[in-house]
């Protein structure tokens, strides 16, 4: 029987095999994706989180443990995409210009593609010019914009405005997440949402677009 918790530790401690061999020994036992994700992967990873923001892990820990996390969540990708429906929607995903972390950005885009939606992964140090360009190339339907710095999170206010100046703002929803970012943040630049964690994320996403 799949030990959850095993998998938790894999993901917290980098080991990559071990991720994938519990995830996969759970998809057997029929274990719910949701439940893998919501209880031990991303926890795991805001743990991991928690622990450089505190100085007790470093960068080669937290890039280790995102590699285990995208190693279970490859296997259980093809579980949460119904496969009778087209995609979701289209999500442009960026860390805002000036900024170059990427992996709480790059858990959220994977749980996106997890999900259904299909996702433009525009990277890191992403300007205003190269969101627009990409939202309307893509005929994106939301633009989801990530800041690990107090300094950089600013530049998301300056996106948000470059949209309205373009006339994309009725057809495009915005998102902004990251660790100094919060809801009354998100209010007051005109962003239509704010979450803490990429399931949350997704369960915003799908909300704006039931609702636009």
């Amino acid at each position: 029987m799949a030990n959850l918790q095993d998998l938790y530790n894999a993901i917290l401690n980098g080991k990559l095999e071990q991720a994938v061999a519990v995830t996969q020994e759970a998809i057997n036992e029929g274990i719910s994706p949701t439940e893998i994700i919501n209880q031990y992967m991303v926890k795991a990873m805001e743990e991991i989180g928690a622990r450089f923001e505190a100085g007790k892990a470093f960068v080669p820990n937290l890039l280790l443990a995102a590699r285990a996390m995208k190693g279970s969540l490859e296997l259980l990708k093809p579980l949460m995409r119904d496969k009778n429906t087209a995609t979701i929607g289209k999500v442009v995903i960026g860390t805002v210009k000036g900024d170059l972390h990427d992996i709480g950005k790059n858990l959220v885009a994977s749980m996106f593609e997890g999900c259904g939606f299909e996702v433009i992964n525009l990277g890191v140090d992403v300007s205003s010019t190269k969101f627009i360009e990409a939202a309307k190339e893509h005929h994106a339907d939301i633009i989801c914009m990530s800041a690990l710095l107090t300094t950089t999170m600013m530049y998301m206010e300056k996106v948000v405005q470059a949209v309205e100046a373009e006339g994309l703002r009725d057809q495009v929803k915005i998102m902004v997440g990251g660790a100094p970012v919060n809801n009354a943040f998100a209010q007051k630049i005109g962003a239509d949402a704010y979450t803490s964690n990429a399931n949350q994320a997704v369960q915003v996403a799908k909300q704006l677009l039931a609702a636009s």
